[in-house]
C-alpha cells in the first residue's frame, strides 16, 4: 500500500531477472545498498538468498513500490514497461497477456492460457484479474518463456504472478491513499495491519474506485464506458513455530457498472451488401445491414424461396438497408447507440498455505478455491437502426394478425401471437426483441425488450469454479547437488458459458418463418426456436495433474547447472449447442427444448441420429523440461545459457451447422525455447546491463478465427526471435534512469491453407464471391480453369435465373413453384464491387448449396466450375504472428531532492513506444495496428520519515487513442471490425499516509 517512491528505494528494471520464488518456503526479500544509489534485490530463491542480478531466469519483476512509482495499477499497465509484452482485450469478455509474440491466441472454455496467471504462485484459471486494480502487493513477477518445472501449471509464454503483502507480525501498522482525477474519478485504498501476540498477524487491504465513462453516446448525450468496483483482501499468517508459517487468504471482487467491452467499430461500407464491410480500409463507418443474417432472413428474396407472400418482408437484399444514413463518429471515445451496455462480473479467491522446515529439507502444501463469475452486454453494432424500412412488412403482419386482409383460413391465428409478441402496440409502437435469457423462447416467452428503434445486443455470460492442491518439497543440502520436486492437481468446473446474438430481425423471421411452416403442416401455431443466436456450454469439467522438478549441480562457486523436468496430463469434457431457428416450438411453452418437435434439432451432426446436446472429451499427456548451464565471469557479470521444451494442452471447438466445415478439436501446441542471456554491473555498480536473445520453434500454434458468430481454433507452425535489453544508471546520487528495448520477429513456418473472412475471394479476379441468403454465410464459385472469370459469372447468372427463381427452397430441397406461389422477389445475376474496395472479383446473392449441386451437373457447361464452402483459402505461410510488435523501448528518469527538514521531491518521467503489429493471422493494411507511445509522469512530495505523501499525477499524456487490439466479425455479422484502444489521458491529484 505504501505509495512512498525515492532514488534509494528499492527499484526492479523492466527486464530484471527475478528468482522463481515458489522454491523458497518464506519467499522473503531484502535489500543490500550499494554507494551507487542502485539497490540489489536479494531474494531467497531456488536454495538460497541471491541477487536477481545471479539468477538465470528470464524475468521481470516490480516491488510495491515500483508499480506506484511507474503507475503500474493494473494489468494492462504492466505492458507499458516490459519488452516483448503486450495486452489487449479480446472478444467475448477475454483478453490476451502476450509476451515475445505470444498468447491466449486461443479463444474458448476449453483453451488453456498460454500466459498463466498466479496469486501467490498459485495458478488461477477463468480469473478475471485483469479487470481489477493492483493494491497492497508485495510485488509482481512476469516470467518469460515456457514454464512448469518449479510450480503451477504448465505454460508456454510465460506466468505473470501476482505476489500479496502478508502479515507483520511484528508491528501494528495502517496506510491510506486517496486520489481524484478527471472523468469525476476517485479511487480510495487502505491497509491495516495487526499483530496478535507474538505468532499471529492479520492483514487487511482493499480498494473502491469509480469514475464516469471515457466514452460519450451521441444518441442521447449520455457517458459510457465507466467504472464502478471494490475489492477487499484479508490475510492471516501463523508461525506456532520456528519451523512452520501458515498462511491464510480470502479475496472478493466485484465490478457493476456500463463499462464497454467493445471501444469502437470501424468499417469500409460494403454497397453491394454481399459482405457488410470492405477490406480495403478501416473507416468510421458502418456496415450494410443486407448482409447480416437478420436482414437476410427477413428480406423478400428469402421469403420469396420459402414460399411466403413478400408483403411480410422487412425489406430487399437490393434496397435500403437499415443502416443508411447511419453516422458513426469519426471519434474513437464517441458512439452513437441506442442501446447502453451492462458489465457484471465478481470473483472469490481462497488460498491456504503451510510451510515447515524439516531438518535440511523444506515442505510446503498449498490450497487454493477459486469462483469467478462475468456477465456483459452491449450494443452488437454500436448503431441505431433505421426502421422506416419495416413500416410495409410490419403493417401486413399486424394486418393478417387480425384479419384485416384476405389470407388462407385460420393462418391469422398462427400470425396473432407472432403480432402481439413484436408489436404489441401496432406497426407503429414499440418493437419488441428478445432478451438473452436460457429459456429459448424470448419474446415469444415473454422474455422481451421494447423500444421505438429495432435492437440488436449481444450477451456473454460465464460462471466457472476450480480448485487446485500442491505440494512442493525442497532440500537445503550444504554440498553441491540440490533439489526440488512437486505435483498439483487442479480442477475446474465451469457450469454456464453463453454467448448471445439478439436482434429484432431474428424475432420476426423466427416468428413469422414458425408461423408459416406451423401452419402449412397442420401444426400448433409455432415460432422458432431459439428466437436468438445463442453459443452455449452447458457444462465444461477440466481434470489436470503436473508431476515437476529441478535438480541443481554447483560445478564450482562460479558454474551451475540446472536440469527440470515435467509430466502433464490433461483431461477435458465439454456439452455444448448451438442454437438459431432449428425447430418449432409452440406457443405457451415456458422453455424451448420441452417442445415435442425438438427431436428434429441435431446439435453434434457428427454423430448418427439427432442428438439434443453435443459432448465430447479429449486428454493429453506429455513431458516437458529444461536445462540451464550460468557461469560468472566475475562477481559483476553472468552469462547463461538455456533450453525449455513448452506444451499447452489441445481443446475442443463448439458445434457448428454442418455447412461450416472446422474440425471438432484442436491440437496442443509445442515450443523448444532456446535462449541466451548476460546480466551485467559496471562502473562500480553505478550501471547495470543485462541482454536476452532467444528462438522459439513452435509446432501447432493455437489460434481462433470467427465462423458463424463464434471463434473456432486451428493450429499454425511458427518460428519466432528477438533479442531484449534493460539498463539501470544513477550517475549521480538521487538520479536514476532506466532503458528498456526489444526487437521480436515472428512468422508462419510451413504451409497452413485458410479462407480470410474479409477476402472470401482470396485475392483472386476470376471468382464470384456469394452471400449465401439462407444462412448469411459467404462461399466463392471458382473456375476449374485459373482466369475463367466470364465461365464462373455465367455459371452464377445462369443459376441465380434458372435453378433458384423458378423454385421454393424446403427442407427436403428445391421444388417448383405453383401458380399461387408466385416468384416475386427473384435474385439478380453477379455485380462487380466498387473502386477501391481491394476486391477485383465480382459477387452476387445466392444459395451456395445450390450452386455447389448445380455445378457438379453443369459445372462443365461453363468450362468447370467448384464451390469453396468459405471462400478461396490462401497460405499464411511467412505471415507474422498477431499481437507481437516488431519491437519496443522504454525510458524512464526520476529525481529525488531531498530537503534539510527530512522531506523530499520526488519527478517522474516514463515514456514506452510500441512498434507495429497485425491484429489478424491473414496480416494486410486492414489489419494493421500501427506504433504508438504513451507518457506518464508524477511528481511527489513526501513527508518528514515519509509519513505522508501528496502527488500529482498524469497517465497517457499525449492522449493517445491509439489500437491496441482488434478482431473482426463473421460474414454472418457483416464482416465489421472491433477495435480496443488505450485509455484517454487522465490526471489528478492523490494523498496517502502510513504508519
Amino acid at each position: 500500500m505504501q505509495s512512498r517512491f525515492r532514488a534509494r528505494s528499492v527499484f526492479v528494471s523492466s527486464a530484471s531477472a527475478l528468482a522463481v520464488l515458489a522454491a523458497s518456503p518464506a519467499f522473503a526479500q531484502v535489500t543490500e545498498q550499494n554507494d551507487s544509489g542502485i539497490e540489489t534485490i536479494i531474494v531467497t530463491a531456488q536454495r538460497q538468498a541471491e541477487s536477481l542480478q545471479d539468477v538465470p531466469i528470464a524475468v521481470s519483476a516490480f516491488s510495491s513500490d515500483a508499480l506506484e512509482r511507474q503507475q503500474i495499477e493494473n494489468s494492462s499497465d504492466l505492458q507499458l514497461t516490459l519488452p516483448n509484452v503486450t495486452f489487449s482485450k479480446t472478444n467475448f469478455t477475454s483478453s490476451s497477456f502476450t509476451i515475445r509474440g505470444i498468447g491466449d491466441l486461443c479463444v474458448g472454455v476449453t483453451c488453456d492460457q498460454a500466459t498463466a496467471i498466479h496469486v501467490n504462485d498459485t495458478p488461477l484459471l477463468q480469473t478475471r484479474l485483469f479487470e481489477t486494480e493492483f493494491f497492497d502487493l508485495e510485488r509482481v513477477e512476469v516470467l518469460r518463456g515456457p514454464q512448469g518445472t518449479l510450480f503451477g501449471r504448465n505454460a508456454t509464454a510465460g506466468v505473470v504472478n501476482v505476489i500479496t503483502a502478508k502479515p507483520d507480525l511484528g508491528s501494528f501498522g495502517a496506510a491510506g491513499d486517496a486520489e481524484y482525477g478527471n472523468f469525476n474519478a476517485y479511487k480510495l485504498k487502505g491497509m491495516i495491519n495487526l499483530p496478535i501476540g507474538e505468532t499471529i498477524g492479520i492483514r487487511l487491504a482493499g480498494f473502491y474506485q469509480k469514475r464516469d465513462g471515457y466514452t460519450e453516446n451521441v444518441y442521447d448525450g449520455s457517458d459510457i464506458d465507466d467504472r464502478d468496483m471494490y475489492a477487499i483482501r484479508g490475510s492471516l499468517r501463523w508461525e506456532p513455530t520456528d519451523s512452520t508459517t501458515i498462511d491464510l487468504m480470502a479475496y472478493y471482487f466485484r465490478e457493476d457498472d456500463n463499462r464497454s467491452r467493445i471501444q469502437k467499430q470501424k468499417c469500409q461500407r460494403d454497397p453491394t451488401g454481399i459482405l457488410g464491410c470492405l477490406p480495403a480500409n478501416l473507416k468510421f463507418e458502418t456496415l450494410n445491414g443486407n448482409a447480416t443474417i437478420a436482414g437476410l432472413l427477413t428480406s423478400q428474396q428469402f421469403l420469396s424461396s420459402q414460399g411466403i407472400p413478400t408483403a411480410f418482408a422487412l425489406g430487399s437484399i437490393y434496397g435500403t438497408d437499415v443502416y443508411a444514413g447511419f453516422t458513426n463518429p469519426a471519434d474513437v471515445r464517441k458512439v452513437n447507440t441506442d442501446f447502453t451496455p451492462t458489465y457484471f462480473t465478481d470473483e472469490e479467491q481462497y488460498q491456504a498455505r503451510i510451510t515447515q522446515d524439516i531438518g535440511a529439507f523444506t515442505a510446503q502444501l498449498t490450497g487454493l478455491y477459486h469462483v469467478s463469475r462475468v456477465d456483459s452486454m452491449q450494443d452488437y453494432n454500436l448503431s441505431v437502426q433505421n426502421r422506416a424500412g419495416y413500416t410495409p412488412g410490419l403493417t401486413a403482419l399486424y394486418a393478417g394478425a387480425n384479419g384485416l386482409i384476405p389470407l388462407p383460413p385460420g393462418l391469422a391465428g398462427y400470425l396473432a401471437p407472432v403480432a402481439s409478441a413484436l408489436i404489441p402496440s401496432g406497426p407503429g409502437g414499440e418493437l419488441c426483441t428478445s432478451q438473452a435469457e436460457p429459456s429459448g423462447t424470448g419474446s415469444y416467452g415473454g422474455h422481451s425488450v421494447c423500444a421505438m428503434t429495432p435492437q440488436d445486443f449481444d450477451r456473454s455470460v460465464q460462471t466457472s469454479k476450480d480448485w487446485s492442491v500442491e505440494g512442493i518439497l525442497t532440500s537445503n543440502f550444504d554440498g553441491p547437488l540440490n533439489f526440488l520436486v512437486g505435483g498439483i492437481y487442479a480442477d475446474l468446473k465451469l457450469s454456464e458459458n453463453s454467448y448471445y446474438v439478439n436482434a429484432f430481425g431474428l424475432d420476426y423471421a423466427t416468428g413469422l418463418l414458425g408461423a408459416f411452416n406451423s401452419y402449412s403442416n397442420a401444426l400448433p401455431p409455432s415460432f422458432l426456436a431459439t428466437p436468438s443466436y445463442r453459443n452455449n456450454t452447458d457444462y465444461f469439467r477440466l481434470k489436470s495433474y503436473g508431476l515437476f522438478g529441478e535438480a541443481y549441480y554447483e560445478f564450482s562457486d562460479r558454474a551451475k547447472l540446472t536440469l527440470g523436468i515435467r509430466y502433464n496430463n490433461d483431461k477435458k469434457l465439454v456439452r455444448a449447442r448451438t442454437t438459431l431457428a432449428n425447430f418449432l416450438v409452440p406457443h405457451g411453452l415456458d422453455q424451448a427444448f420441452d417442445s415435442p418437435f425438438v427431436g428434429l434439432y441435431d446439435a453434434d451432426p457428427g454423430l448418427a441420429g439427432n442428438q439434443i446436446i453435443q459432448e465430447r472429451r479429449v486428454s493429453f499427456k506429455e513431458w516437458t523440461g529444461r536445462a540451464v548451464f550460468d557461469f560468472k565471469i566475475t562477481d559483476d557479470n553472468l552469462l547463461y545459457a538455456s533450453y525449455s521444451r513448452g506444451y499447452k494442452s489441445g481443446g475442443i471447438n463448439p458445434p457448428l451447422s454442418p455447412i461450416f466445415a472446422v474440425s471438432d478439436s484442436f491440437e496442443p501446441e509445442f515450443i523448444d525455447a532456446f535462449e541466451i542471456g548476460s546480466k551485467n554491473s559496471f562502473l562500480d555498480g553505478t550501471l547495470q546491463f543485462n541482454l536476452t536473445a532467444f528462438y522459439y520453434k513452435y509446432k501447432a500454434l493455437q489460434l481462433s478465427r470467427i465462423v458463424a458468430r463464434t471463434s473456432v481454433n486451428d493450429n499454425v507452425d511458427a518460428d519466432i526471435y528477438g533479442i531484449e535489453g534493460d539498463a539501470i544508471l544513477s550517475p549521480t546520487p538521487g538520479l536514476l534512469f532506466n532503458v528498456g528495448f526489444s526487437y521480436l520477429h515472428t512468422k508462419v513456418a510451413s504451409d497452413k491453407y485458410l479462407s480470410n473472412p474479409r477476402d472470401p475471394s482470396g485475392g483472386r479476379s476470376d471468382v464470384v464471391i456469394i452471400k449465401d441468403i439462407t444462412n448469411a454465410s459467404n462461399c466463392a464459385v471458382v473456375p476449374t480453369t485459373a482466369g475463367n472469370a466470364a465461365g464462373a459469372n455465367a455459371f452464377v447468372n445462369y443459376v441465380n435465373a434458372n435453378v433458384i427463381n423458378p423454385s421454393i427452397v424446403t427442407s427436403g430441397g428445391l421444388v417448383p413453384r405453383t401458380a399461387a406461389q408466385p416468384n416475386t422477389a427473384p435474385l439478380a445475376g453477379t455485380t462487380p464491387f466498387p473502386s477501391g474496395s481491394g476486391i477485383d472479383a465480382t459477387g452476387a446473392f445466392s444459395i451456395c448449396s445450390v450452386l455447389n449441386a448445380a455445378a457438379a451437373s453443369a459445372g462443365a457447361l461453363f468450362g468447370g466450375i467448384s464451390v469453396a464452402p468459405s471462400g478461396v483459402e490462401v497460405n499464411l505461410k511467412g505471415n507474422k504472428l498477431p499481437q507481437a510488435p516488431n519491437y519496443k523501448f522504454s525510458v524512464g528518469a526520476q529525481y529525488t531532492a531531498d530537503f534539510d527538514n527530512g522531506m523530499s521531491l520526488v519527478p517522474r518521467v516514463d515514456l514506452t513506444y510500441t512498434g507495429e503489429s497485425y491484429g489478424s493471422i491473414f496480416n494486410g493494411q486492414v489489419n494493421k495496428i500501427s506504433g504508438y507511445a504513451q507518457i506518464n509522469a508524477q511528481l511527489q512530495l513526501n513527508g518528514a520519515n515519509d509519513r505522508w505523501y501528496i502527488r500529482g499525477f498524469v497517465q497517457n499524456l499525449l492522449d493517445n487513442n491509439a489500437t491496441t487490439g482488434l478482431y473482426v466479425t463473421d460474414a454472418s455479422s457483416g464482416l465489421f471490425t472491433n477495435i480496443f484502444t488505450l485509455e484517454p489521458r487522465r490526471y489528478g491529484v492523490g494523498a496517502g499516509f502510513k504508519f
